[in-house]
């Protein structure tokens, strides 16, 4: 999306997550981005002729809806750590289950998870409190340092990037059902962890205010 101009929130949520992205490696503080999608399933009405030689794979045009699946993306981009938890739906529940997921499976002996991720209405620590017992989501919530991706810059979440890449490795066809899904996804997580595919981001919040001067308040 485009972002506004001249925009003092904009740049302020910008810079906070760009000062995040410098900070050196540290197990006790890992970094973790999370995003999340939705995934429409669709069904083959005839069956698809497999590759032989000299002819591709062929599927018929048409195919049946086979409703849709949620799909949360935590990425660790420093140590090449990634999880997909597939859900039904994408409600403030499913979110609270996968942060508790992140904060006691995943990194149960972080000191504090320093999460960043988009302004969804659902990123919220109150998701925690319409899941838990207040003590419960009171807990959870203090294992996390929060961080917000300005609106209209959702870009500046490495985990958008990890969604692209599953994009085009692993969702560019027709997947009938949820467990198919879950099959898929779980095996791509499993070769890139295995890889410890990471990303360097090189951008900055100097190279934003040398290229990006136009989101910038003029003062005087």
């Amino acid at each position: 999306m485009i972002p506004p101009k001249a925009n003092a929130a904009f740049v302020a949520a910008m810079e906070d997550v760009l000062d995040v992205y410098t900070r050196p490696q540290d197990p006790n503080r890992p970094l973790v981005c999370l995003d999340e999608t939705s995934r429409q399933l669709t069904k083959e009405t005839r069956t698809p002729i497999p590759a032989r030689p000299g002819q591709s794979a062929r599927s018929d045009y048409e195919y049946e809806r086979n409703g849709v699946a949620s799909l949360f993306m935590l990425f660790a981009p420093l140590v090449g750590w990634r999880h997909l938890a597939v859900r039904d739906q994408r409600t403030a529940i499913d979110y609270a289950h996968v942060l508790r997921d992140l904060a006691d499976v995943y990194f149960p002996s972080a000191e504090k998870i320093t999460l960043v991720q988009d302004n969804l209405n659902t990123h919220k620590p109150a998701s925690l409190y319409e899941a838990f017992p207040p003590t419960e989501a009171r807990r959870i919530a203090e294992r996390f340092e929060w961080h917000y991706t300005p609106k209209h810059g959702s870009w500046l979440n490495i985990a958008e990037c990890e969604l692209s890449v599953l994009s085009r490795q692993c969702l560019d066809r027709r997947i009938p059902d949820k467990a198919s899904l879950e099959t898929e996804v779980y095996a791509w997580t499993a070769t890139r962890n295995a890889e410890k595919a990471k990303v360097k981001w090189h951008f900055t919040a100097t190279d934003a205010r040398n290229k990006l001067s136009q989101l910038y308040p003029q003062i005087g």
